[in-house]
């Protein structure tokens, strides 16, 4: 699948985009492993999160579909779930395989986790070696990656203190779950905070553990207790959607019901960095998360140095910023965003080929890039299978001079159906190309 992406001039109105992703996943497994039945609205239906949906019901959990958007789990307890029929496919979703793993390196059956071919080639070592020395019996291929094979426990869990070399909230939720079937009390200790959804939502389901910026630890053997879920739309998706209106002069959109964990909000710190116009109203807490209205008004954006923690808070939102800083006046230097090389793709790279094959000056380097603002031409660019350089190209057609087709977007349905009718609902002109014709 590809895009083509007519030049457009700005965006207009109110959107709410789909559910969080991450939350989503966490509502379906903690669900999963609760007492009873947890009401979950807002999910997220792309294809990540029903990988995470169909592993569950693929052991013996059930889950009504109450409609796209909305689902009714009958949780089957901590120690409830039942041998899947063969290998688990999490299709291209890193998050469900690296929590997963977590969570099941202590049932009683073995089980495999495997993926496609962009999930097959990213590390998992991370997670599984954390997991080893808590005595989970976890094989990868030999290179670190998926398939990953869980077999039971040989003495079950054993809580450790661990100091994650890196501030991961996969790595983190991943020791987590883990530890809520060791014996004592697990520790993870991070260089800097990372995002905190994995820790609000077990204190949700009733769990009890302490958290605060880079730590978080809780005792083995706690049950959880069903509740229901509210999740918010999510940031990363409402992202693409700032950027846009934020470099098009004469735009102003307002995005409803955004979650605002602070964890999370990088991106709006990022872009007011940069001298974007936006404003936050009706601030509230669904469900022990924050959430309000963020509105965008465009101007001209201003280069800067982004740097530091922030970085880390708007990992996933950084390609977005690459078309912002492409968009602004001056030079931007990109630093600390190294965790961008081993995503889908390796996000540094595809965002600077993809910005050059449209006129910009990008230079690559080793943990971010230097992209000095101009012009954009028309061209082709590849997303390399990866959705958000794919949704972030998109983005970049409101400051082009002519079409922009992007190959390989297929995998934007897996974190945001619907995104090229919402696209086009505010100003883009995004159309599919199912068959690939050449760009007249």
């Amino acid at each position: 699948m590809d895009y083509l992406c007519q030049p457009a001039r700005t965006l207009r109105g109110c959107l709410r985009v789909p559910g969080d992703k991450s939350i989503s996943h966490r509502a379906v497994m903690l669900a999963a492993i609760a007492d009873g039945s947890s009401h979950i609205r807002g999910f997220l239906p792309g294809e990540d999160c029903l990988a995470t949906l169909r592993a569950f019901t693929g052991m013996g959990v059930e889950a009504e579909r109450l409609s796209d958007t909305e689902l009714r789990i009958h949780g089957v307890g901590r120690y409830g779930l039942k041998p899947p029929a063969g290998p688990i496919d999490l299709g291209n979703s890193g998050t469900s395989m690296r929590l997963l793993a977590g969570l099941l390196c202590a049932q009683p059956f073995a089980i495999t986790l495997t993926g496609d071919a962009s999930l097959t080639r990213r590390p998992m070592r991370r997670v599984t070696e954390p997991l080893g020395q808590m005595g989970a019996r976890i094989t990868t291929s030999e290179t670190g990656t998926a398939p990953l094979t869980l077999q039971p426990a040989d003495a079950g869990l054993r809580a450790i203190r661990y100091h994650s070399p890196v501030a991961s909230a996969q790595i983190k939720s991943a020791v987590l779950l883990a530890g809520l079937y060791a014996e004592g009390r697990t520790e993870l200790v991070e260089p800097e905070a990372s995002r905190d959804h994995s820790e609000r939502m077990l204190r949700a389901f009733g769990v009890e553990l302490e958290a605060h910026a880079g730590f978080a630890a809780l005792e083995g053997g706690q049950e959880l207790r069903a509740v229901d879920i509210d999740v918010p739309s999510d940031i990363s998706s409402a992202a693409f959607f700032l950027v846009g209106a934020a470099v098009t002069p004469g735009s102003e959109l307002t995005l409803q019901n955004v979650g605002l964990n602070p964890t999370r909000t990088g991106i709006i710190d990022i872009l007011r960095t940069l001298k974007a116009d936006i404003d936050i109203a009706n601030e509230r807490t669904v469900g022990g998360e924050p959430v309000g209205d963020i509105r965008v008004r465009g101007g001209e954006l201003k280069a800067a140095t982004i740097s530091g923690s922030v970085v880390g808070r708007a990992i996933d939102e950084m390609p977005a910023v690459f078309v912002a800083a492409a968009c602004a006046t001056g030079e931007t230097i990109i630093r600390d965003a190294a965790e961008l090389r081993v995503k889908e793709s390796d996000r540094i790279q595809s965002m600077v080929d993809a910005l050059r094959a449209l006129g910009i000056s990008a230079v690559p380097e080793a943990d971010g890039a230097r992209i000095l603002g101009g012009r954009m031409h028309g061209g082709v660019v590849d997303a390399c299978d990866d959705h958000r350089v794919a949704m972030s190209m998109a983005i970049a057609s409101l400051r082009a001079e002519q079409p922009i087709r992007i190959r390989h977007c297929d995998n934007v349905q897996t974190s945001f159906p619907g995104f090229v009718e919402m696209a086009n609902a505010v100003g883009l002109e995004l159309r599919v190309l199912n068959d690939c014709p050449e760009v007249a």
